[in-house]
C-alpha cells in the first residue's frame, strides 16, 4: 500500500504516521468490511477524532464512502468506493476454472465457470483465465488497469510465498512452475496463489458458516480431499504451506494406489471419482456427482447408501483431526455436502463415536453456506490482502 505523493518517508515524522494511521484504517475495512467510525476507532486502538479524519482525507481521495446503517444500528457504516478498485478471483480445480471480478468491498460482480478438459496445463488454463477477465471487465464496464490484484486457488499443496505447486503429483502440469510469477505476467497484475481447500476455509470464515468462529476447519469434499484450518481466528497453513492435507491420510495401507503416490489414502475411499465408481455398474457409466446427489435426495437407496458411507469413511478422520485440534466448527464443502443429513448424519455418528469427549462434545458439524462459490469467494479475499490501494491526494 502506497503512502501518498510528497508524504514525509522518515520514520517517526508525521506525514509518515499519518499515513501509517491510513493505511490501518484501510486494512481494518477491508479486513472486517463496512464498519461505523467508532468500530474502526476500538479495532485499531486510535482516537476517534483521528478516526473521523482519516476517513474524510480517504473519502476526499475518493477510495472509502459514507453510507447509512441498514441494520439498524447508529452511526453509519464506511465502506470502499465502487471505484476505488477491484480484485480478480480465480479458482482452478481439477475440471473446471471459476473467473469472477469483485471490489474491495469483497462483492463479486460477475464471475464464469468453464468445464476443463482432464489433463489440462497451466499455459492454456491462464489464456482461457485472461480471455474471461477481459470479458467480465467489459460487461461491468471496469478498465483493465483497475485491477489491482489477483487471487488463485488451485486443489494442491502451495508453499507459504503463496507461489509453487509443492505436490507436483497431484496436480502434475503445474509442476515445477512458478504459478505466481508466470501468472501475474501474463495477466499483468500482482497475482498470489492459495490451495483451494485454504481459500474455503477463508471463504467460510468470512462470509459463510463459520462467521465469528475462532478456530474451525473447513473439509473440501471433491475430486480431492483436503481441509482448511482456522485456528485462533487466522488461517493455519503449517511450516510448508501443507497443513490440513487430510485426503492423503492412510485409512488403508493395503488399499489402491492413490496419486500421491501412497496407497489407500482417504481420497481414494471419499473422493467424488470413487464414489461415481462405486455406482457405475448399478446408474450407469456417465453419472456424475451432481446426478448421485440428486438421485439420493430423491429416494434412490443405492446412492444414499454410498454417500452414507462415505460420511462414516470420512467420520474417523475427522475424529482424529478433532481430536488433534479442537475445532468448535467442521464445515463441509464441495459436491458432496449438498446431500445434507445423508452425508453428515453418518459423519457425526462416527466423529461422536471415535472422537474424545472434550473435543468434540460442543463441537458442531454443517455444510458450507456457499456452496462451491467458497473457493472464489476465497480468492477474492486472497487478492484483497495483497492487493495495494492507491493512496493519493484528495479529489475536487
Amino acid at each position: 500500500m502506497s503512502a501518498p505523493p510528497g508524504a514525509d518517508p522518515r520514520p517517526g515524522s508525521q506525514s509518515s504516521l499519518r499515513s501509517a494511521n491510513q493505511q490501518r484504517v484501510l486494512e481494518t475495512v477491508r479486513r472486517h468490511g463496512g464498519l461505523t467510525q467508532a468500530q474502526i476507532s476500538r479495532r485499531t486502538a486510535l482516537a476517534p477524532s483521528t478516526v473521523s479524519n482519516i476517513v474524510h482525507e480517504l473519502i476526499g481521495a475518493g477510495l472509502l464512502v459514507m453510507e447509512a446503517d441498514h441494520a439498524g444500528r447508529r452511526g453509519q457504516r464506511i465502506t470502499f468506493r465502487g471505484s476505488a478498485g477491484h480484485v480478480l478471483g480465480v479458482d482452478v480445480g481439477h475440471r473446471h476454472a471459476t473467473v469472477a471480478v469483485a471490489d474491495l468491498n469483497q462483492r463479486i460482480l460477475a464471475q464464469r465457470r468453464h468445464d476443463l478438459p482432464e489433463g489440462h496445463r497451466f499455459d492454456e488454463d491462464l489464456r482461457l483465465v485472461d480471455h474471461v477477465l477481459q470479458r467480465l471487465l467489459e460487461e461491468i464496464g471496469v478498465p483493465r488497469s483497475g485491477v489491482l490484484a489477483g487471487g488463485l486457488t488451485v486443489p494442491a499443496p502451495v508453499d507459504l510465498e503463496g507461489r509453487v505447486i509443492s505436490a507436483g503429483a497431484i496436480l502434475p502440469a503445474w509442476s515445477g512452475i512458478d504459478v505466481r510469477a508466470e501468472a501475474s505476467a501474463l495477466l499483468g497484475l500482482p497475482v498470489v496463489v492459495e490451495n483451494d481447500a485454504d481459500a474455503g476455509a477463508l471463504g467460510e470464515h468470512t462470509w459463510g458458516a463459520g462467521r465469528g468462529t475462532r478456530h474451525m476447519a473447513y473439509l473440501k469434499l471433491g475430486h480431492g480431499v483436503g481441509s482448511g484450518l482456522v485456528l485462533d481466528g487466522r488461517l493455519y497453513r503449517g511450516a510448508t504451506g501443507s497443513a490440513g492435507e487430510i485426503g492423503h491420510s492412510t485409512v488403508d495401507e493395503r488399499g489402491r494406489l492413490c496419486r500421491c503416490g501412497n496407497r489407500g489414502c482417504l481420497e481414494t475411499f471419499v473422493s467424488s471419482d470413487e464414489v461415481v465408481r462405486l455406482l457405475a455398474g448399478t446408474h450407469g457409466p456417465d453419472l456424475t456427482v451432481a446426478d448421485v446427489v440428486d438421485a439420493a435426495l430423491a429416494g434412490d437407496v443405492g446412492c444414499a447408501r454410498v454417500i452414507g458411507d462415505t460420511g462414516r469413511t470420512l467420520g474417523v478422520t475427522v475424529a482424529n483431526l478433532c481430536n488433534t485440534l479442537n475445532p468448535e466448527l467442521v464445515v463441509v464443502g464441495g459436491e458432496l455436502a449438498r446431500s445434507g443429513e445423508l452425508l453428515l448424519g453418518p459423519l457425526r455418528e462416527i466423529v461422536g463415536r471415535y472422537g474424545v469427549r472434550g473435543a468434540v462434545r460442543e463441537l458442531r458439524i454443517e455444510p458450507a453456506r456457499l456452496g462451491l462459490q467458497a473457493h472464489v469467494a476465497g480468492a477474492v479475499i486472497v487478492a484483497l490482502q495483497h492487493a495495494e490501494l492507491p493512496v493519493g491526494p484528495p479529489r475536487d
